[in-house]
């Protein structure tokens, strides 16, 4: 018996279907992870300071750690607290102690005086000027006290955050699993980049790209070997896809007789939340899940798989590491020349930024149909045309997606 239909329906605006996609998405389970381990990491709880950090007062200078009180004057040098080494005494009136940046204050000692701001010599040194009680001192908990807040969950954990971490204490955090994506590209004319092409073949651009775009997100990836355009070999391959936590394919989810991808989907059990998207490039998009499994079907033309990856999929996989800032990071700047509209689909259009790193222009580039790879790559950015008549004049203000290069 021949199966139903696929289901058909007018182009989803692009809000509607970004919100289809994240209402789907589960976080993945949080794990320990070694403070080495987590830079690149989300935070899936929050994370408190396991120490006052400063752990103890000390010196915020070079100099000497001497009592406010006895200056200005002439003291006496009587030892020396470095940092790891403390100075074993208590201070007592008219002495000094040598004090490296970050030593324990000694005892007794209220004030450090700069190491440039005294003369020294024969075990004695001179305070010209008074100096105020806590002068260049670090007290105990001034940076944060043990068990205050310190990040926050959904935060990524960049080489500052590491350093707070590490400073704080932590060894150990509690990280959300990495997500596991199988990208698939189709196509019996597909070849590996650098093989010899018989006439009708092409070098597979997406499967590279798309692992390109993965890395920066974090995402463990597993390519599938490219799929011929048979329904075996498609099922074979999704089959293998659908074991991870994403699956994006690339081709095949058209209306061309040779266009497999969704009928696959469908045999192998994905519920198809939504297909076509009022954009250009990039309205044949398919969204489905299966289970905890999110499966996108994106366009085969290289810049269509390119701008719904952008839009679509790097949010989805981001929003299962508990990312707190996962959508699409839309920017404003000025069109650098008029841009016709559309009717019924909004334009993302490739463009170089210039200008005010604030408040950029917006250049578009000569070459926009989907197919043309080779003129992204000097693109920096997708400006966002809305759908309608006429043309947006130069000058207008209209949103950009950057294009990360890493």
């Amino acid at each position: 018996m021949a199966s139903a239909p696929l289901p058909t329906h007018a182009p989803l605006p692009i809000d509607e279907a970004l919100a289809i996609v994240a209402a789907a998405v589960t976080p993945l389970a949080v794990e320990p992870v070694a403070l080495a381990d987590a830079y690149g990491r989300f935070l899936g709880e929050d994370v408190r300071a396991a120490v006052d950090l400063p752990s103890f007062p000390s010196s915020a200078m070079d100099g000497f750690a001497v009592r406010a009180a006895d200056t200005p004057g002439e003291l006496r040098i009587v030892g020396e607290s470095a940092a790891g080494a403390p100075y074993a005494g208590s201070l007592a009136a008219g002495e000094a102690i040598a004090i490296s940046t970050g030593a324990v204050m000694p005892a007794g000692a209220d004030t450090v005086v700069p190491v440039e701001d005294v003369e020294q010599g024969d075990g004695r040194l001179r305070v010209a000027e008074p100096r105020e009680r806590e002068g260049h001192v670090r007290h105990a908990g001034s940076d944060i006290r043990r068990g205050a807040p310190l990040l926050d969950a959904g935060t990524r954990i960049g080489a500052a955050q590491v350093g707070a971490l590490a400073a704080a204490g932590l060894g150990e955090l509690p990280c959300r699993a990495l997500p596991r994506v199988a990208i698939l590209t189709t196509g019996t004319e597909l070849r590996p980049p650098g093989a010899t092409l018989a006439e009708g073949e092409i070098y597979d651009s997406n499967g590279p790209m798309l692992s390109a775009a993965l890395r920066s997100t974090g995402a463990i990836e597993t390519r599938i070997p490219a799929a011929a355009d048979t329904a075996q070999a498609h099922r074979a391959a999704l089959a293998r896809a659908l074991e991870h936590d994403v699956v994006i394919t690339s081709g095949g989810v058209s209306v061309g007789g040779h266009d497999l991808v969704r009928e696959a989907n469908r045999e192998l059990g994905v519920e198809e939340r939504f297909w076509q998207v009022a954009i250009r490039p990039g309205k044949p998009l398919s969204f489905g899940v299966r289970g905890r499994t999110l499966v996108f079907g994106l366009p085969g033309n290289p810049v269509s798989t390119l701008v719904t990856f952008e839009l679509f999929v790097r949010p989805a996989v981001l929003a299962a590491q508990g990312a707190r800032d996962h959508s699409p990071a839309f920017g404003s700047g000025a069109l650098g020349a008029a841009v016709p509209r559309r009717l019924g689909r909004e334009d993302f259009i490739r463009v170089r930024l210039s200008g005010d790193a604030q408040a950029p222009t917006l250049t578009p580039l000569k070459g926009q149909q989907s197919h043309q790879i080779a003129v992204t790559a000097g693109a920096d950015a997708l400006a966002r045309i809305p759908a309608g008549r006429g043309e947006l004049a130069a000058g207008e203000i209209v949103s950009y997606l950057p294009l990360r290069s890493f």
